[in-house]
């Protein structure tokens, strides 16, 4: 009997058999570095998902938890595969309050639908994360994927206030609660986060919200190398304006921009088709604050002498600022091979972003990179295909990135890779991390059957 039909078989009564998808095309959609799935289970309800986790224990099977796979290739490519359980039919909003700024939602809502909703109340999520047209909120959690406010409203791990989970014995469990201020214990939920569904499926997320911006504008600054504008960054940060994102591009970076912009006939600002080294800067509050943000900006970068310097237009803004809300998304798509490094730096130094470069141009491929907050830089490298010639030195230079960032006391991290190239070359945080994800494995799933080996260590 085919695992499809063991399925249908011990489960059918349970969920309905109408949940189970075996058809090859859709069991190809959701592979993950080629590898299919045996079954595809769309749960009507957490109950029933805990259901099909209770089976796969019992039949020693493994689950990859599913919602719009807008990054399911992030991490290396799981040791086994036999039942997906797409949760993206769970998209309700069982909690709002409005005053108290805090919210629970499924974790198959789409984050546009969930946008919308909070746009309507005045409200909104901080989570400018890619893929945001597709994303459901439970995989950006599992994805850790970076936000391009984070400077300004940090990371999901500070308004993340509470989850719903099922662990590895089929349990429903919960983490913190609804409201900011809870003592239900050790913030569990937070664990959830990055964990790429090797902890287990996310059901719900509780959130404080932010409320919207009266007015948003944007800053485009100019310099001939890297070395000044990482210096105006500096500037800009010792000023303690109150930013919500500031980012360094490198050329190659508003080449893609300005290419995909011109593409898909959104407006281009002026300017990104010279080869300069650019820094991004959006501000929010009310008009006279973001004037204010915007006239000091202008002064600092003509002080810094750079060449290009003005306040962008509001559909400019928009177009930047969406563009680098999808960085990774448009990244990993450049090229026939690409490779995106993630490197989280205490200290952002010139000789550090030269030596990461280098390694690119020594073997004569292009690159890009993009400095974002909190000492957090996307490397990305293009080969133009992926025959074997091309993925050794991309291989090379995935290791040699790790390096860097070790001798800096810094972390890497392989964002997206060729199959080849993850099993070849993984690059994960520093080692002294991999005992203590073991640990927090083997407490929330003791059987293994969450993702094996979707994190570097066998995790």
């Amino acid at each position: 009997m085919t695992l499809a039909a063991e399925v249908a078989n011990r489960l059918g009564g349970a969920i309905g058999a109408h949940r189970l998808i075996c058809a090859e095309e859709e069991l190809a959609s959701y592979a993950i570095d080629g590898l299919v799935p045996s079954a595809i289970l769309r749960p009507a309800s957490p109950e029933e998902a805990a259901e099909v986790v209770r089976f796969a224990i019992a039949e020693k099977l493994t689950v990859l938890p599913a919602g719009s796979r807008s990054k399911w290739e992030l991490g290396m490519t799981p040791d086994r595969f036999d039942i997906a359980i797409d949760t993206t039919g769970w998209h309700a909003i069982p909690h709002f309050d409005p005053g108290d700024l805090t919210l629970s939602v499924d974790a198959g809502m789409p984050l546009r639908e969930l946008e919308q909703f909070l746009k309507e109340k005045g409200q909104f999520l901080p989570l400018a994360v890619p893929c945001f047209e597709s994303a459901t909120i439970g995989g950006t959690i599992a994805s850790g994927i970076d936000s391009a406010l984070r400077l300004q409203y940090g990371s999901a791990r500070d308004f993340l206030i509470g989850a719903e989970f099922i662990d590895g014995a089929g349990q429903l469990c919960r983490s913190g609660g609804r409201v900011v201020k809870n003592v239900t214990g050790y913030d569990l939920h937070k664990l959830l986060i990055g964990s790429l569904g090797t902890l287990g499926v996310i059901t719900r997320v509780n959130f404080r919200t932010s409320p919207l911006p009266a007015v948003s504008g944007g800053h485009l600054a100019e310099f001939e190398n890297c070395q000044a504008a990482l210096q105006f960054r500096r500037a800009v940060d010792k000023t303690g304006l109150s930013l919500a994102n500031l980012e360094i591009l490198s050329p190659e970076v508003s080449e893609l921009i300005r290419v995909i912009l011109q593409k898909s006939g959104h407006p281009v600002p002026a300017g990104l088709e010279t080869k300069d080294w650019r820094v991004y800067s959006s501000f929010e509050g009310n008009e006279e604050v973001v004037q204010r943000i915007g006239r000091d900006l202008q002064k600092l970068a003509r002080d810094a002498g750079a060449p290009g310097n003005r306040v962008l237009e509001k559909t400019e803004d928009e177009s930047i600022g969406g563009m680098l809300r999808e960085c990774f998304e448009w990244l990993r798509w450049a090229s026939a091979a690409t490779v995106i490094c993630r490197l989280a730096l205490p200290v952002l130094k010139v000789e550090t972003l030269a030596a990461v470069s280098q390694l690119s141009e020594s073997a004569r491929l292009r690159w890009a990179l993009l400095v974002r907050a909190a000492g957090v830089v996307y490397f990305a490298v293009f080969a133009e295909s992926e025959g074997g010639w091309e993925l050794e030195p991309l291989k090379h230079i995935v290791i040699g990135v790790r390096s860097i960032a070790q001798a800096e006391q810094g972390c890497c991290t392989l964002l997206h890779a060729p199959a080849e190239i993850k099993s070849k070359a993984t690059v994960s945080n520093l080692p002294g991390d991999a005992l203590l994800h073991q640990r927090v494995k083997r407490a929330f799933d003791p059987s293994g059957l969450f993702a094996p080996g979707r994190i570097v260590g066998g995790i």
